[in-house]
């Protein structure tokens, strides 16, 4: 991520001052709850929406089957967010338990068979072939459920402060509590994944863009260094 940053002069560097005098450092970590759910909304609108690499290279756009998606786990109380003093949420990691199959169950329903927005149920097709790849429960077979860090999204003013690891380390903690053994993180962005073998998740599969085709074709391929989708995870009673 660290790069040379360009030279920036006049009036410019006047205004990038102020606004970085504005960054409120006084974060406190607390649980989302479904009274959060347009802030967390209005958070994920400007960053994740757009900065994700998949939604960013299909230009997703406005999206309510991803709002959706987004806030279906709220009501576990798993989620937490980074609020500074002024009670503005600057950073999100929304989470939810994925329990074992059952014999009998019924096989869930393929998540892109009832999206119908185009360019999501790309993406909700990749997330099916992984499913169809991967099966976490069979890697661990001794385990009943899981913690699933669905999203990590943090306003960009806010980067670099640590908050996706705090964010992190508060989801642990919610895990140990709850007897939950195993968080799994499925990461489209080199940059999340980054974050995750900094605390020490290790990756269990990994799936180059290139490498997923449809009828022939590479369906992603978002810019570098983004180049695979990857799931790690970390034992919690080990």
């Amino acid at each position: 991520m660290a790069s040379k940053a360009p030279t920036i002069c006049d009036g410019t560097a006047n205004a990038v001052d102020a606004k970085l005098s504005e960054i409120d450092r006084e974060l406190s970590i607390s649980v989302i709850t479904e009274e959060d759910t347009e802030s967390v909304l209005d958070l994920l609108k400007r960053f994740f929406f757009k900065d994700e690499p998949l939604n960013t290279y299909v230009q997703l756009g406005e999206c309510k089957e991803l709002e959706k998606y987004c806030t279906k786990s709220l009501g576990e109380h798993s989620s937490y967010k980074a609020v500074n003093s002024r009670g503005e949420i600057v950073g999100v990691i929304l989470n939810g338990t994925i329990m074992k199959p059952q014999p009998g169950d019924e096989p869930p329903a393929k998540l892109a068979d009832n999206c119908a927005h185009p360019k999501f149920r790309k993406i909700m097709a990749l997330m099916d072939h992984v499913d169809e790849q991967f099966d976490i429960f069979e890697l661990y077979p001794d385990i009943d459920r899981f913690l699933d860090c669905k999203i990590i999204s943090v306003d960009t003013n806010y980067r670099g402060m640590g908050i996706a690891g705090m964010l992190t380390d508060r989801t642990l903690d919610y895990a140990s509590r709850n007897g939950i053994k195993l968080i799994h993180v499925l990461c489209s962005s080199h940059f999340s994944a980054r974050v995750m073998e900094k605390m020490d998740f290790n990756e269990v599969y990994r799936l180059p863009y290139a490498d997923y085709l449809v009828n022939g074709e590479q369906v992603f391929d978002p810019e570098k260094p983004h180049v695979a989708l990857r799931i790690l995870t970390k034992r919690l009673d080990q």
